[in-house]
């Protein structure tokens, strides 16, 4: 899983028929303090996440399986938008 916030939509006039009506985000991964961590990711959003919110990402078919179904193509899976994050000190 990962952490991250996204940073915008992603159109396609052709893809996979079985990402047809789902929405896609680019989720740039993040530090729990919230600096930067890697490349963008994109990830099948089914809880209305929108720019600016801060995301919970998960990667596999199992999650995928559970979350959006087995015919989705992207194993990347918006499962969480965070309210907040507490840092142990």
């Amino acid at each position: 899983m990962l952490l991250g916030r996204v940073v915008g939509r992603l159109w396609a006039a052709r893809q996979a028929d079985s990402l047809g009506g789902r929405k896609l985000l680019l989720v740039r991964p993040e530090t729990a303090s919230g600096g930067a961590a890697g490349r963008l990711v994109v990830a099948v959003d089914g809880l209305d996440a929108g720019p600016g919110d801060r995301v919970i990402v998960a990667h596999g078919s199992r999650v995928r399986d559970l979350t959006v179904g087995p015919d989705v193509a992207d194993k990347d899976v918006v499962i969480g938008i965070v309210d907040g994050v507490e840092l142990a000190r």
